[in-house]
């Protein structure tokens, strides 16, 4: 059987924190919920009804109440992260930009102009791989703009 979860020792101050935060319903939906968790075993609710209230599994619960335990308060808010990180190096990008500035004919290529194909193609002889090399130009058809500009 599991474990019950344990709040630490909630003093007033935090208490009634905890209780704006879920009275107010303000802000991030993710922080009520958490405080929510928190709050409830303190007021000695198994991590089973709560699970329930919450509509999430008690492993959650038994998470969140052992991250505030840890961390305090600074548990409840979400810390989110910005997806994938780039392909290509500011050195990348500031070659690419420096590329797509000059004119093919610099290159010994027989056109005037380039095309965002033609440019991701002398990214990818230039030595990047295909998907950071297109990834660089998508910008450009997106906008109708050059992200190489200024």
């Amino acid at each position: 059987m599991a474990e019950r979860a344990r709040v630490r020792e909630i003093d007033d101050d935090e208490g009634r924190r905890l209780v704006r935060i879920v009275r107010r319903g303000q802000g991030s939906v993710v922080t009520w919920r958490r405080a929510q968790m928190v709050l409830l075993p303190a007021q000695g609710m198994a991590p089973a009804t709560i699970a329930k209230v919450a509509f999430t599994s008690e492993d959650w619960v038994r998470d969140v109440i052992g991250n505030f335990n840890a961390d305090g308060f600074g548990s409840l808010y979400p810390k989110y992260k910005g997806g994938r990180p780039p392909k290509f190096t500011l050195a990348q990008r500031r070659e690419a930009k420096k590329i797509a500035k000059s004119r093919p004919v610099e290159h010994d290529l027989p056109f005037s102009a380039w095309s965002l194909a033609k440019l991701a193609d002398i990214l990818v002889a230039e030595g990047w791989w295909r998907t950071s090399a297109t990834r660089a130009c998508a910008p450009c058809s997106a906008k109708k703009v050059s992200p190489f500009s200024g």
